[in-house]
């Protein structure tokens, strides 16, 4: 997998969040880091890559093979997790997984069970979503992102309200579950980009 960005700017109204990125991201580098103080536009890059916005110039070119991904087959080469990403909050965790995992394959070998007895929600799995903590919701949003068998990973201040557990847990997923994939990740925090070889500072495109 190869990801292209050919001067990529983002401008809200007048002010221009970054310029002229020209940047490629490949799977035999492994891992990137996005890194910036809050409000540098991390995770604007990083939802622009994902294609949930469009930059305001330029072009976001994605490659399997050397053959272009068409826009409307990315998600299915994509798993993206954020803060702010919506659960359904009315369904069970069961029911979130099962509908999930309807559009994206788990990995190979992974079941439902499987994903659920890994986050360690196993007592809660037929609670609804909107019940849980704000560390257990950040538990789903990185399972269902790094549980799904994608070539491409976007993670996004992947450890917002985890607790130590938490944390021990999203290194451990990373280290056995996310070999081979390209990784981006928008963050501040070393404890989340631990093992990131490439370090893009957005604020270098101002």
């Amino acid at each position: 997998m190869k990801i292209t960005l050919e001067h990529i700017s983002k401008r809200f109204q007048k002010h221009w969040i970054f310029k002229d990125i020209n940047y490629s991201f490949t799977e035999h580098a492994g891992a990137y880091a996005l890194l910036g103080p809050n409000g540098c536009g991390k995770s604007t890059l990083l939802r622009l890559i994902s294609g949930m916005q469009a930059p305001s110039l330029g072009k976001i070119h994605f490659y399997n093979k050397d053959e272009v991904i068409a826009a409307d087959e990315l998600f299915r080469h994509i798993s993206f997790c954020a803060p702010g990403q919506e659960l359904v909050e009315e369904l069970t965790l069961r029911e979130f997984f099962n509908f999930h995992f309807s559009f994206k394959r788990p990995l190979p070998s992974f079941t439902i069970d499987k994903i659920i007895e890994l986050t360690g929600l196993n007592d809660t799995a037929n609670k609804p979503v909107g019940d849980y903590s704000s560390g257990m919701k950040q538990r789903v949003k990185l399972a269902q992102a790094i549980f799904s068998d994608t070539p491409i990973l976007l993670l996004d201040e992947p450890c917002t309200n985890l607790d130590q557990f938490g944390m021990e847990q999203y290194r451990v997923w990373i280290e056995e579950y996310t070999q081979g994939r390209l990784i981006i990740i928008a963050s501040n925090d070393v404890r989340e980009y631990f093992f990131c070889k490439e370090k893009i500072v957005i604020e270098d495109y101002k």
